[in-house]
């Protein structure tokens, strides 16, 4: 029997790993070359080494090394707050690259993902090790949902579909990276899904977004690898400007990034899901190349995310992440407050923020 869970999981990993708006949108004029006649490719990674062949995804398999349980701090959300609240700037970290940001009157979701698995199906995969901090249905009525990518613990089928029925009178606006909105049409979200390329912009109402590239992939079925693009992005409002990272490994885009958009006043920058380095170094940074990406971008507040939600996702300990993010920053004698972890749940008034930056 366990070797035929061990197969379940291997061929899952295959899957998973081998692969009402009224807006204005600007068009910056690029060199279009993280496009291919077959989908999509990283600016600074040469593609040969944006796919993993069966040998190293078998030795991936073979050799992983399992993750122990470890319990996060959990702290009940604010419901009512989060609910009621038009006036302050906050953020709520709900879980892995989940945040649910409000800024005057606005909600805005990142990547949501509120289920338990990160899989096609419900009994395998990685599964949540810390439930998350809210439920779909104690939510805000959401306005904005930005996506980073198709990967299952970024795109979440359930979530997304309960934040699309959550106001059936007025959807949120879906912001998503090119080629994923035929994805969207497919589960009957067929409107106010807006697709963008790198450095395209869209302009909706006070907030203006931009996609920008990351180092990363996509994958969803057996047959789309990298058929849809990937991206991070940038949130403007004339008060602030938030940097979203998505899922990413370190390249030189964060350089231009913030040679475009920067200083950014709030970034949300991945730390965990970075071991085995030989397999994850490509496409998933470590704690001491987030800092890099929080220099890189010039952010005033940065945050960490991707850690501490799944089991087995990758071969770090579970609670490791933030203790190296820390010893990074005492390292580069950067303030521990400018990059930090919140607790699970735990909401963030921004107001101090806005002064400091």
């Amino acid at each position: 029997m366990k070797y035929v869970w061990y197969l379940g999981f291997f061929l899952l990993f295959s899957l998973f790993l081998a692969g009402g708006c009224n807006s204005s949108k600007v068009f910056s004029p690029n060199v279009l070359a993280h496009h291919t006649p077959s989908g999509f490719q990283n600016n600074h990674l040469p593609p040969e080494r944006m796919t993993k062949d069966f040998s190293k995804l078998w030795r991936r398999f073979w050799d992983r090394v399992p993750q122990q349980p470890a319990s996060l701090k959990q702290i009940r959300p604010r419901i009512e707050f989060l609910r009621n609240n038009r006036t302050e700037t906050s953020l709520t970290w709900l879980g892995h690259s989940t945040f649910l940001w409000q800024h005057n009157g606005i909600n805005l979701i990142t990547d949501p993902h509120l289920s338990q698995r990160a899989s096609p199906v419900d009994f395998i995969g990685p599964k949540r090790i810390n439930p998350p901090s809210i439920e779909l249905d104690e939510l805000p009525l959401i306005d904005f949902v930005i996506i980073s990518h198709n990967h299952y613990d970024h795109l979440d089928r359930k979530s997304v579909l309960a934040l699309a029925k959550q106001q059936r009178e007025k959807p949120p606006c879906f912001l998503v990276p090119l080629g994923l909105k035929r994805w969207f049409e497919d589960i009957g979200i067929s409107e106010n899904v807006i697709e963008l390329d790198w450095w395209q912009s869209e302009k909706i109402g006070q907030l203006s977004f931009t996609a920008v590239p990351v180092q990363h992939w996509s994958k969803r079925g057996l047959f789309d690898t990298n058929k849809t693009l990937w991206a991070g992005w940038v949130v403007k409002s004339p008060q602030q400007k938030l940097f979203f990272a998505g899922d990413t490994g370190y390249s030189k885009d964060f350089e231009e990034i913030g040679k475009r958009y920067g200083p950014m006043d709030l970034s949300l920058i991945p730390i965990g899901a970075y071991a085995p380095r030989w397999f994850m170094k490509d496409i998933h940074v470590n704690p001491e190349e987030a800092v890099k990406i929080h220099l890189n971008v010039k952010s005033c507040q940065s945050i960490g995310m991707h850690w501490g939600a799944f089991l087995n996702l990758t071969e770090e300990p579970l609670l490791e992440p933030p203790k190296r993010l820390l010893q990074e920053l005492e390292k580069r004698k950067i303030n521990p407050l400018d990059f930090r972890v919140l607790e699970h749940g735990q909401t963030m008034v921004l107001r101090a923020l806005i002064l400091k930056c």
